[in-house]
């Protein structure tokens, strides 16, 4: 084991480290995060006119009046889930270009411009009623796309003097940037639209909605899939024993394909169809990563349990208890530690996978309904499964995976515990020697 994890610092680690700071990769992190309150906001709202409780609606409509009571949370999903595509186009921008040290707040603006010209307002009529869902989750892949090519060009251009308009001393910071972005800005929407333009003449007027067709919907259902699932659990905490921050690396990847799969169950929720996407990010948050990744809380009961006599150990779970409850698992990443520890390597790469597999299967037989309500990744375990899902069954399902955690843990603590104390009572022999 150690002349493994020796092979891995050497010729794997490096490169993990670099895709991880890769500064695309971030940028989209990042730009997902800004919207996160956003979208717990419209999840939540979405929780309110759907509660599946008996009688819930027809008490409400009782009281309020049918269709009246849900116009709150129907406008608070027109300003988030509606125009997320809108949003990510501008915040992914916006840090791509500050990490180059450019004008981030003028990349942000011919994003936006640029995604815009390429489609993202086309209106599309379903039984007379007009929708411009290119801005919603319809269009985020491709707004996720235009924000980077987009950003890469106006940054490129905006190096070049020549295309600088210089104002003279005493003219405001604000107007002097402007002008500066002048040409670099038409030039990079210019391009779009010529790009849109070629599209329509050869007879696509919704570029967006094709997209959608024929990249994003499939590829969120490859993602679907339990062997991605499995994937995704794998590479989170394979990434974490070496000490990279696995989550982070993989929640591009995770919000590309989340937000659009959890408004689809939302509109499946509410038309009483089959939920069609079980995994998601609040299928990991909720049923998998269970005190943070690789299910750390179930390794702090074990240690209560079985690893009592080592006082290292315990003072560490007593003080990495609190955050693991709300989903915070450096300290005993760190602390006892896990990253780069031979002991713990199996069961914090296995739990996971074995967590993903009973949740999957519970919710593709029926037992469990799928995600549909963001919660904030901070939720305590349990209660994030039954927000998430909006069940007690939800709730019961992350209880029994906890439980499962702790049991695979449970063996791997004892050993450590043996282990350390062996190591210990060696050391304290050969001072006295």
């Amino acid at each position: 084991m150690n002349g493994f994890i020796a092979f891995m610092e050497k010729h794997f680690i490096p490169y993990a480290a670099k895709i991880g700071a890769q500064r695309h990769l971030v940028a989209v992190r990042d730009g997902f995060i800004a919207t996160m309150p956003l979208m717990i906001l419209g999840s939540f709202a979405v929780l309110i006119n759907n509660l599946p409780i008996p009688g819930y609606i027809p008490m409400m409509n009782n009281i309020f009046g049918e269709g009246k009571w849900q116009a709150f949370g129907g406008n608070i999903w027109a300003g988030t889930f509606a125009i997320l595509g809108l949003f990510i186009a501008f915040t992914v921008a916006y840090n791509l270009a500050k990490s180059y040290d450019k004008d981030a707040l003028s990349s942000g603006v011919v994003s936006v411009a640029s995604f815009f010209a390429i489609g993202a307002g086309f209106v599309t009529v379903t039984d007379g009623v007009g929708s411009v869902a290119g801005l919603g989750s319809a269009g985020l892949f491709l707004a996720l796309i235009i924000s980077l090519i987009s950003t890469e060009i106006f940054t490129r251009l905006s190096g070049n003097s020549k295309l600088i308009i210089k104002m003279p001393e005493g003219v405001p910071p604000a107007v002097a940037r402007s002008f500066a972005a002048l040409f670099p800005s038409m030039i990079t929407v210019s391009i779009f639209a010529l790009i849109t333009a070629f599209f329509q003449a050869a007879g696509i007027s919704d570029l967006v909605g094709e997209f959608y067709k024929l990249v994003q919907e499939p590829f969120m259902g490859l993602a679907n899939s339990l062997p991605v699932a499995l994937l995704l659990a794998f590479i989170s905490s394979f990434l974490w024993f070496f000490g990279l921050h696995g989550a982070n690396i993989i929640d591009p990847f995770m919000q590309t394909i989340n937000v659009p799969a959890i408004e689809a169950n939302v509109k499946a929720l509410e038309a009483g169809d089959k939920i069609p996407y079980i995994v998601n990010k609040p299928f990991f948050d909720s049923f998998v990563n269970l005190g943070g990744t690789g299910a750390t809380l179930g390794l702090i009961i074990a240690i209560f349990l079985v690893a009592r006599k080592h006082k290292a150990y315990m003072t560490v779970s007593k003080l990495s208890a609190a955050p693991g409850v709300f989903m915070i698992n450096e300290p005993m990443m760190f602390g006892l530690p896990i990253v780069l520890n031979p002991i713990f390597f199996i069961p914090y790469i296995l739990t996971p996978m074995i967590l993903v597999t009973i949740a999957y299967f519970a919710t593709v037989i029926g037992l469990v309904p799928a995600a549909t309500v963001i919660t904030p990744w901070t939720t305590p375990p349990i209660i994030g499964g039954a927000l998430a899902t909006q069940s007690l069954a939800g709730g019961i399902l992350a209880a029994v995976n906890l439980v499962v955690a702790v049991i695979i843990y449970l063996p791997f603590a004892k050993m450590a515990q043996v282990q350390e104390l062996k190591r210990e009572k060696a050391a304290e022999a050969a001072e006295t020697k």
